[in-house]
């Protein structure tokens, strides 16, 4: 019996410079059909070279005010993951304890 397999669809409009103009995404599993997105951050493991790939991408018309607030969530976010991936709670309290300072250098809105 093969297994299932998901797909991840990203579009990428760019103008004459390359810059990101629109970003969409689909995953069908998800329920997700051709979504509008601003930003996106991704990683991937690449285990063979001991080293993480990225791709960082926003649109020219990203606020920087919600890019601050993407960054923060985005921080939050990994800090729950690394949890579960390690069950290290003291370092997950540690990030947690950044994202706080982060967002108060930033001046965000506490999220309760």
């Amino acid at each position: 019996m093969a297994n299932k397999k998901s797909e991840i669809k990203i579009q990428v409009e760019v103008d004459e410079n390359n810059v990101p103009e629109n970003l969409n995404w689909s995953a069908q599993d998800g329920g997700v059909n051709n979504e509008e997105a601003k930003a996106m951050l991704l990683s991937l493991w690449d285990s063979k070279n001991q080293e993480t790939l990225r791709i960082d991408l926003w649109t020219k018309d990203m606020p920087l005010d919600e890019m601050k607030v993407f960054f923060h969530q985005t921080l939050v976010a990994m800090s729950n993951t690394f949890y579960r991936a390690t069950e290290d709670e003291k370092m997950m309290e540690t990030m947690k304890d950044f994202c706080d300072y982060f967002a108060d250098k930033l001046e965000l809105k506490k999220e309760d």
